[in-house]
């Protein structure tokens, strides 16, 4: 039975896709449902479900990571394999080709395939192409101008100047083009006969690194995969000692005969490459998985990728260089972070702002960004920053002498205290360019910080919230913090 997909468009179901059946039947996207049925009055239909369609094409994405890790989607249906570099270990390209034809069949999809040196001539020739390309210019010029995949104006316009092919339109001057029918057919035009260059946006950028181990036949033993992983770490060791680098992030794949791919993703804190650490971290992975990692009836290959490298150079271990137990404190954090998630592992980061409850943030501990240093306070100052932070800052009374001088004596938590020393005021304005309001409810206000001293030693942080007079008649005082 023939079978159509169909979609609502414009207030119309029209057809999205069709089977083979319907397709030798005359039917074909675009066609109305009413005209399809009239042509043929027993067509099965279906809706069309587009996120299904794109979820399958990412599937069938990931898969193809099998054949060169730069792969990209071609929507609506299409994919675009970037084989640079990877043809020889098939044989050659013609053999790399005929191995991903076959492979698409086993799995039961339709393909037509096409292999040039731009990814818009082979997508162009898959499309609209029939029969084998021995000379790549010649059969891109012999393309219909739908192959350019203008709007429906511009291509009809091309049609009736009797601008049929590709190589009319290139055989006409640039300039008479643009000015009729746009830049836009100019840039399409360059783009296919490979004048311009097109950037290839594949699922996963292109690593810095990459080893593969390719199996003649599929290893169906998960240990033996995890020995030839170790191998490959050692391999990308040597590699990156050659270039002064580690890497900060490292990924496995293991590509089984099925299709399916398994992926294991491991960060590190520091730049490394120490290959035995690496394999602890892949090692906690796998312990840590939901899915074990099952062979099925195989991997066909073993790969690793380096995604994120760095430098690494010799350092020194101590002596004004690196801190006793860093290294230590490093490796733990990776080996937890593998265990519970990045996310789960954070250390403080101070922030570029005034505003004290502001001045840090809870990152992840393997982010670069968690490693900017503290400020160092200057020796033999008293701090101006206290150890112990309230936020939000807690609501005090003060009894001042003037309405905009330092506080002489103060309740908070019920209790009084009188004030013995006292420094400051501090100013500190509000963020106007990165808030819409104060953290404490009001509209943006000013603070003036004293750090004071009760008669029992003890020491605060206040703040007047508030210009007097200027900002607020009556300003609010708040306790933000405690000395040591």
């Amino acid at each position: 039975m023939p079978l159509a997909f169909v979609e609502k468009v414009k207030g119309a179901m029209r057809i999205r896709a069709v089977d083979r059946t319907a397709r030798a039947l005359g039917l074909g996207p675009g066609l109305t449902l009413a005209d399809a049925r009239a042509r043929v009055p027993d067509l099965v239909v279906e809706d069309y479900d587009a996120p299904a369609d794109t979820g399958w094409l990412d599937q069938l994405a990931d898969r193809c990571v099998r054949f060169t890790p730069m792969v990209a989607i071609d929507p609506p249906d299409g994919l675009l394999l970037d084989i640079t570099g990877c043809a020889h270990l098939f044989g050659d390209a013609e053999n790399l080709t005929a191995t991903i034809s076959a492979w698409f069949g086993e799995m039961g999809v339709m393909m037509r395939s096409a292999r040039a040196s731009t990814a818009e001539a082979a997508h162009a020739l898959a499309r609209f192409h029939r029969g084998t390309v021995s000379d790549e210019q010649a059969a891109v010029r012999s393309l219909p101008v739908a192959a350019l995949e203008l709007d429906s104006e511009s291509d009809l316009g091309l049609r009736r100047a009797g601008l049929k092919t590709v190589g009319a339109v290139a055989n006409r001057p640039r300039a008479a083009i643009a000015a009729r029918f746009g830049a836009a057919s100019v840039l399409a035009l360059d783009r296919l006969l490979g004048v311009a260059e097109a950037p290839l946006n594949p699922r996963y950028a292109e690593p810095p690194l990459v080893l593969e181990r390719r199996f003649a036949e599929p290893i169906a033993n998960t240990d033996y995969g995890l020995r030839i992983l170790r191998e490959l770490t050692e391999e990308a060791a040597v590699e990156l000692a050659e270039k002064d680098q580690g890497g900060r992030a490292f990924e496995a794949i293991f590509i089984r005969s099925d299709g399916r791919i398994q992926r294991l993703q491991v960060e590190t804190g520091l730049p490394t490459r120490d290959s035995d650490a690496i394999i602890r971290l892949f090692s906690e992975k796998v312990e840590t998985l939901a899915d074990p990692l099952d062979p099925g009836f195989g991997f066909d290959s073993v790969r690793l990728s380096i995604p994120r490298t760095e430098a690494l150079r010799p350092s020194q271990k101590h002596l004004e260089g690196e801190m006793p137990g860093e290294s230590d404190i490093a490796a733990l954090v990776d080996r937890l972070s593998v265990r519970l998630g990045r996310h789960r592992v954070q250390r403080l980061q101070p922030c570029d702002t005034h505003i004290p409850e502001k001045g840090q943030a809870a990152r992840p501990f393997i982010e670069v960004s968690a490693h900017k240093s503290w400020p160092v306070p200057k020796a033999g100052e008293p701090p101006s920053r206290p150890l112990h932070l309230f936020d939000p800052p807690e609501r005090i009374a003060v009894l001042a002498a003037v309405p905009d001088g330092p506080p002489h004596r103060f309740t908070w938590r019920r209790k009084v205290h009188d004030v013995l020393r006292y420094e400051g005021p501090e100013r500190i304005a509000s963020e106007w360019w990165r808030s819409k309001g104060d953290p404490l409810g009001e509209k943006r206000l000013t603070r003036d910080y004293y750090r004071i001293e009760d008669a029992n030693g003890h020491r605060y942080w206040v703040f007047r919230h508030g210009l007097y007079g200027r900002e607020k008649t009556d300003p609010d005082w708040y306790l933000h913090g405690l000395f040591a």
